[in-house]
C-alpha cells in the first residue's frame, strides 16, 4: 500500500515541475509550453485516478 501512496506523490510532483517548466519556456517556446502544460494536466488526472483506486481498495479490504 506505501506504493501506491508513493506513486501519488511522485505524479503531484511531476504536474508541478511540469507547470514550472512551461512557465519558463512560454516565452521562449509557446509549442513546447503546451506540452509541459498537458504533462502536467495528465498527471494530475493520474493522481486523482491513482487515489480513487486506492481508497476503493482500503475499504474493500476492511
Amino acid at each position: 500500500m506505501k506504493a501506491h501512496r508513493i506513486s501519488e506523490i511522485l505524479y503531484i510532483v511531476i504536474a508541478v515541475i511540469s507547470v514550472k517548466e512551461a512557465y519558463v519556456l512560454w516565452a521562449i517556446r509557446p509549442n513546447k509550453a503546451y506540452l509541459f502544460l498537458g504533462f502536467a494536466v495528465l498527471a494530475i488526472f493520474m493522481y486523482f485516478f491513482r487515489s480513487h483506486y486506492r481508497k476503493k481498495f482500503n475499504r474493500r479490504n476492511q
